[in-house]
């Protein structure tokens, strides 16, 4: 009998043992692609209903070592529109997205305009926790770029 790989493993069994052990309903790509384009069109009712009622987003800024948390439903919808009001004209672009079980990332370019016209382009990424097919805890983290040379 062959050895097997451990690219079969984690290519073949891990995902189907880690959908084994979750009861949840899963969550899949195409989700993740709903729920950015929620948050491209501002829509903050529709970026609500892919969240808990009691989900937590943990931002990538904030005067803790994590950032700032944000819990519940209506916390979690102001932390958002106050992404809105800063950046009225933000994007994330390029996602890409990753899931497995009750676990997954997306990958993302956000572009926006602060109200002073200054312009912000940086990558970054949400980690993700999964619970009965909707998002509990969206962890966001994204690079600190430095304003270019003049």
């Amino acid at each position: 009998m062959r050895k097997l790989t451990s690219r079969f493993l984690i290519a073949v069994l891990l995902p189907i043992l880690a959908s084994a052990q979750s009861t949840n309903p899963p969550v899949t790509v195409k989700f993740l692609d709903s729920f950015v384009n929620a948050f491209n069109a501002h829509d903050l009712s529709a970026i609500m209903s892919f969240m808990t009622k009691d989900c937590i987003f943990e931002a990538s800024a904030g005067d803790k070592a994590d950032g700032e948390k944000f819990i519940g439903q209506d916390e979690v919808k102001k932390a958002f529109e106050n992404v809105f009001a800063i950046f009225h004209d933000a994007h994330w672009g390029n996602a890409y997205h990753f899931v497995l079980g009750d676990r997954g990332f997306s990958e993302w370019l956000f572009t926006g305009t602060k109200s002073d016209g200054s312009k912000v382009e940086v990558t970054g990424c949400d980690l993700f926790t999964f619970r009965d097919g909707k998002i509990a805890i969206k962890n966001s983290y994204r690079k600190n770029r430095f304003a270019p040379p003049k």
